[in-house]
């Protein structure tokens, strides 16, 4: 591809994955302060370092997403749960995610679905899942313009979520686009292969309800590496499943689709973590170089 990708995306990237359990105001910093970057997608923010983070955010002219999906795993949440009680507790949490978002200048808000519960369950868990997404978007469409997006994961694998094979994921987005135009599914490349399926077939299923992707690497052939599973590795990785040619074909799905495309400035952003004795610095200089070759290979 002889055009820039500039004109074409806006290149993101997750904070919190990318910078682990370092300080998140000088690392935010670092993130904003490179001109590579269109967009950057946030953790949850101590009241201690909201003014910080805050600053840096409004100065940086950054598009910014927020990650609920750490919210729902770090409290053991649930939206699809046949527990009432616990599905409306899981929902108020993340009604106040929604107030968070709009307070940080959040303009889409991910989550992620619960437990897959097992054949038998599904069609429940469907249904509970549809209402408390809908809840979730008309709580968030009466406040303002706040997307809230659902990612994909596998069924199978590592993370074992409901939310689930892309179709699936389609035939939901479906229903809830109905009442909830702000709503919208999550491709992230990283999760793929754990789904069994291509770029193309992902990028395909999700269609016009696509709203935001993850470009990133998994392991799946070797049970016993440290990054097996949903881990976010480097690309390049010898045991990974995803490298240069995986994230152009995952480019041209996207530009296939419209998601991507002259003129177009929708998000497409880095979810990479450094293994144990990784430096975040050289892990973001190779995602970097991995995106930049497979544009070239367009």
């Amino acid at each position: 591809m002889k055009d820039s990708w500039h004109s074409y995306m806006k290149v993101g990237i997750v904070h919190p994955m990318a910078f682990p359990d370092l300080p998140v105001v000088a690392t935010l910093q670092k993130i904003a302060e490179d001109e590579f970057f269109g967009a950057v997608e946030i953790g949850i923010i101590g009241p201690e370092i909201k003014p910080a983070v805050t600053k840096i955010l409004q100065t940086s002219h950054l598009i910014v997403g927020f990650c609920g999906q750490v919210i729902i795993r770090n409290e053991n949440l649930d939206l699809n749960s046949l527990d009432k009680v616990f599905r409306d507790k899981t929902v108020a949490r993340m009604k106040a995610a929604v107030d968070e978002s709009y307070s940080l200048g959040v303009h889409k808000m991910a989550m992620l679905s619960g437990p897959d519960p097992g054949a038998e369950k599904r069609s429940e868990a469907r249904k509970a899942l549809l209402d408390s997404l809908i809840q979730i978007c008309s709580y968030a469409k009466g406040k303002g313009n706040l997307s809230i997006v659902l990612e994909v994961f596998d069924r199978e694998i590592d993370k074992k979520c409901f939310v689930g094979p892309t179709k699936e994921a389609a035939q939901i987005a479906a229903e809830v686009r109905r009442q909830c135009p702000n709503f919208g599914l999550m491709i992230d490349l990283s999760h793929v292969p754990l789904l069994y399926e291509t770029p193309e077939q992902s990028i395909k299923a999700a269609g016009q309800y696509l709203s935001h992707v993850h470009v990133g690497n998994c392991v799946l052939k070797d049970k016993n590496h440290i990054a097996y599973g949903d881990k976010h590795p480097r690309f390049g990785l010898d045991v990974g499943e995803n490298d240069v040619e995986q994230v152009r074909q995952f480019l041209k799905a996207l530009m296939d689709i419209g998601y991507i495309g002259p003129g177009k400035q929708n998000v497409v952003a880095f979810e990479v973590k450094p293994l144990p004795g990784e430096s975040p610095e050289l892990v973001i200089a190779n995602a970097k170089r991995t995106l930049l070759e497979a544009w070239a290979k367009l």
